[in-house]
């Protein structure tokens, strides 16, 4: 039971997408907040470097070693975090007596209060100092050397230097905002993807409760207007459901026909069984024959109408290459004469309709061709052209239409019951077709079968 409830979550439409979209954004939030925090701290560095840059450059403008060798400043410093004990901020100037590798602190800022700079730390590639200040401080700290700045030839090194902590208290005010920016923004877009795809889903929703209707028969078709990527699809369904309507009723209809048409003969043959009729046996046999006669033929209209599978198609060449053959066997004095203009001809049905449309029309008039039959096959107009000639005695002309009738027989000397082409003409209008009779310049008859393809 379990492991049916985790594939149908996996394998819910929504799911899958709602999962998706989710994994995306929470991925894109924390990748942009990894990124965004990475600037915003690259720029506070920059920007206390270039604060302590400043500091640097202002203090060795105003430095000053007299011939008393004291050194001062002309102006004091702008930034009043130089003025608090331990504020963080500090500057020292150290002098180096010429010729001696020893560094004294000559003067230093009152934040320092009675502590000092290193003045012996090892340079770095960057130029950036990182040193123990006071009170165990963290300090970032830039250091410029002037040389010979007298004519004793004395040097000068200048530092100044910064709390890493004083960066602390902006970075993290700027996490709290983007991380409060980024969740929201986070929600908005997780409610959205939910939204856009609760609408997007909502019309195969909408199927289903339609589909539903019509499985539950309060519906005989899918109803509503759906997006142009789902239209398609119903219409096609209801055509489907149309076609099946149709051909539930017409089978019922021919059931109904087969019925009455076997009643009487029937209720015939038991009148006579019970009135001991003399002639029972003729009777019978008479009665038997008509009965047959019409079941087969109920039998080939409910054939005929039975309707076309959708997306069938059928080799129209190899279908009456394989009729010909048989024929050419059925009517073995008889000259068959097949003429297909292209060989790449499709009948969009089933492959039996084909033959049995075709198959009449030769065996039709191969029965009644003197040597000869020619069949020929073409596409024009997106119609399929199917024509057969023989050079038998033909038909008159007021016998050309009632050829087609039920039961209907041209010379009673030859075998059958005169359905073959009323089955062609019905097989024909269920394709959208139709079949002409004609006379044929072979001297003979010409039926002209036309489908929609």
């Amino acid at each position: 039971m379990i492991a049916v409830r985790g594939r149908t979550a996996l394998g819910s439409l929504r799911s899958r997408l709602l999962l998706g979209t989710l994994a995306w954004i929470l991925l894109s939030i924390i990748l942009a907040g990894l990124g965004l925090n990475r600037l915003f701290q690259d720029h506070v560095y920059r920007q206390f470097e270039q604060r302590l840059q400043t500091h640097l450059d202002q203090i060795m403008a105003d430095v000053n070693l007299d011939a008393a060798d004291s050194v001062t400043l002309q102006s004091r410093l702008s930034d009043p975090l130089f003025e608090q004990p331990y504020s963080g901020m500090y500057w020292q100037i150290a002098r180096q007596e010429a010729g001696s590798d020893q560094w004294v602190v000559a003067l230093r800022s009152t934040s320092l209060w009675d502590e000092a700079l290193d003045v012996n730390a090892p340079d770095t590639p960057s130029g950036m100092l990182s040193l123990t200040g006071p009170e165990k401080q963290r300090l970032v700290v830039l250091r410029q050397e002037l040389d010979e700045v007298n004519e004793k030839g004395q040097s000068l090194q200048i530092m100044v230097g910064g709390n890493r902590e004083l960066l602390a208290e902006p970075l993290a005010r700027f996490e709290r905002i983007l991380f409060l920016s980024l969740g929201g923004l986070a929600v908005g877009l997780i409610l959205a993807a939910v939204l856009q795809v609760v609408l997007a889903l909502y019309p195969l929703q909408l199927l289903r409760r339609r589909l539903l209707d019509v499985r539950e028969g309060r519906e005989p078709q899918v109803s509503g207007s759906f997006p142009s990527e789902i239209q398609p699809l119903v219409d096609d369904f209801n055509a489907v459901l149309s076609a099946n309507a149709g051909m539930v009723d017409r089978a019922r209809a021919q059931a109904g026909n087969l019925a009455h048409a076997v009643k009487t003969p029937l209720t015939i043959m038991g009148n006579a069984a019970q009135t001991q009729d003399p002639h029972l046996a003729a009777l019978v046999s008479e009665q038997v024959a008509l009965a047959q006669r019409q079941v087969d033929h109920h039998l080939s209209r409910a054939r005929a109408m039975a309707v076309r599978a959708i997306g069938v198609r059928t080799d129209v060449s190899a279908c009456l290459q394989s009729l010909c053959r048989v024929m050419g066997r059925l009517h073995s004095d008889k000259q068959i004469h097949l003429d297909i203009s292209e060989q790449s001809l499709v009948f969009k049905g089933e492959e039996q309709d084909l033959q049995e449309m075709a198959g009449n029309l030769l065996d039709n008039a191969c029965k009644w061709a003197t040597n000869h039959v020619w069949c020929q096959v073409w596409q024009q107009d997106n119609v399929l052209h199917l024509v057969v000639e023989d050079d038998g005695p033909g038909l008159d002309p007021e016998q050309l239409e009632r050829v087609f009738g039920r039961g209907q027989r041209a010379d009673e000397r030859h075998p059958g019951f005169g359905l073959g082409l009323d089955i062609v003409r019905e097989l024909a209008r269920s394709y959208q077709g139709q079949v002409q009779a004609s006379a044929s310049k072979k001297g003979g008859l010409r039926l002209d079968l036309m489908l929609a393809s």
